[in-house]
């Protein structure tokens, strides 16, 4: 009879290091693809909205402000579905929200383009949008819980751009293929995630935390054994269950301002609100401002593509520097160098700086956010990350409310349009503050110490025997 010294003991896994100190691989790969697809909807969803403004205002007979408004209904239907979804996700798993959260923007994006009125448009878009809201802080928190933390900055920046793919393909349609088949094919295209829905649910997995809080074993040793291999993980194995359902205990949204979180937590509030208020003002915008600038339908809807790509090179080239000298001198150089290019682009006439400035504005926006999300998400722990991001998003969307019916305003004075673009330099100060106001020792980051060995451990930043 094996007595209870000779039972073998049980081995206690830590999940998220163990996907920490990973190298990326065929099933990060997975994740990746899969996020980038989803948010490139949302990239698609906001940027079509401004690429076929100038011609559904002539079909619907909106005034500029009228139409402003149109983009701020849109968008409070974003933020109610960040603070819904992110906090959802933390509760019944991020997969089965992401499902939700397309299957909403899929359904009501073609009932939109098919809208006899203008009043039915809203209502269908602000449903819509409830999806579009879920869907970033979500795949945000999965794509942080699944990247090497070695490289994780520049992978959750590089997914992101999918955000961007989806606006320049916006625009693509609506420079070569929009004058022929009409603003509503744009959102009749919005039905494609519905397609691909079955694939996602048989692919995608589920995030670890959920996995760890149902005790389900066999789930974690799979995909552990995906992404470490030698580490031979069994389903038996301690998956720190007693840990983590502690730590999940609680109203999630209270821990948010708990243990000297709340400063930060407002000043995140404060970033995103910046990042959204010039990105959405840019998207809903930009071709009507260019298009009263003296520049016709497909030139102005060049200056959306330019504005995208900017935002995918400020994306990967921050989320390179990233990894190497910090969030925070990253986030402080495109805060400030977007004040300046704003305050430039409201003061030159000249084609070709104007295109320059515009690619510096995306990766100063867009870029920014797309390198914010991440820093976010590693504040706080792993299972609170979606609620996290979530409300931060949730309140950012103030700003992307804001931003359509501020500027539709200014353009309807008698100022000539490119001054507002001036605007947008208030909201990359503001950031700027409120970043400097992040105290970054009361977080949750992580930090790789690789030995003279080769072995990688991982402590957190909230250990005080690390430092």
């Amino acid at each position: 009879m094996t007595t209870k010294a000779e039972r073998p003991q049980q081995r206690k896994i830590n999940a998220a290091e163990v996907m920490a100190a990973s190298k990326f691989n065929k099933f990060h790969l997975l994740v990746f693809l899969w996020c980038l697809y989803a948010i490139a909807f949302d990239g698609f969803d906001i940027a079509m909205y401004g690429v076929g403004l100038p011609l559904m205002m002539e079909d619907f007979g909106l005034s500029i402000v009228e139409a402003g408004a149109v983009g701020s209904y849109t968008l409070i239907g974003m933020m109610v579905g960040a603070f819904v979804f992110g906090p959802l996700a933390d509760i019944v798993g991020r997969k089965k929200v992401l499902a939700i959260c397309m299957l909403l923007f899929s359904v009501f994006s073609l009932f939109a383009g098919l809208a006899p009125t203008i009043t039915i448009f809203t209502i269908m878009r602000f449903i819509a949008a409830l999806g579009m809201g879920g869907l970033m802080p979500n795949v945000i928190s999965l794509m942080t819980e699944y990247s090497p933390k070695k490289n994780r900055a520049l992978i959750v920046a590089s997914m992101y751009c999918g955000y961007s793919v989806g606006g320049i393909l916006a625009s693509l349609i609506g420079m070569y293929i929009m004058e022929e088949l009409g603003w509503r094919f744009l959102y009749w295209l919005g039905i494609i995630p519905l397609f691909t829905l079955p694939i996602f649910l048989k692919k995608f997995p589920e995030s670890l935390s959920y996995y760890i809080l149902r005790k389900q074993g066999d789930q974690l040793a799979k995909i552990l054994n995906l992404v470490n291999p030698k580490g031979n993980y069994k389903e038996t194995d301690d998956f720190e269950y007693a840990s983590a359902k502690e730590s999940a205990k609680g109203f999630q949204g209270k821990k948010l301002f708990s243990n000297n979180r709340a400063v930060s937590t407002f000043a995140f509030w404060i970033m995103v609100f910046s990042c959204l208020l010039m990105i959405y003002g840019l998207n809903t915008w930009l071709p009507k401002i260019m298009q009263q600038s003296g520049y016709g339908l497909t030139s102005s809807l060049s200056f959306s593509l330019v504005l995208g790509i900017g935002q995918i090179v400020g994306s990967l080239l921050g989320g390179y520097l990233v990894d190497r000298i910090g969030h925070r001198k990253v986030l402080i150089s495109l805060y400030l160098l977007g004040a300046i290019c704003f305050v430039a682009l409201s003061m030159t006439s000249n084609s070709l700086l104007l295109y320059v400035l515009i690619a510096i504005g995306g990766a100063c926006t867009g870029g920014t956010q797309n390198l914010a999300n991440p820093y976010i998400s590693e504040f706080y722990p792993k299972e609170m990350r979606s609620t996290g991001v979530g409300v931060a998003v949730g309140v950012g969307r103030i700003g992307a409310i804001i931003a359509p019916l501020v500027i539709g305003l200014l353009l309807s004075t008698s100022l000539e349009p490119q001054s507002a673009f001036m605007t947008f330099a208030i909201p990359s100060i503001l950031g700027c503050i409120a970043l400097l106001c992040v105290q970054e020792r009361h977080g949750s980051f992580d930090r790789l110490n690789i030995y003279n060995n080769g072995e990688i451990a991982l402590t957190s930043m909230t250990d005080k025997k690390a430092f």
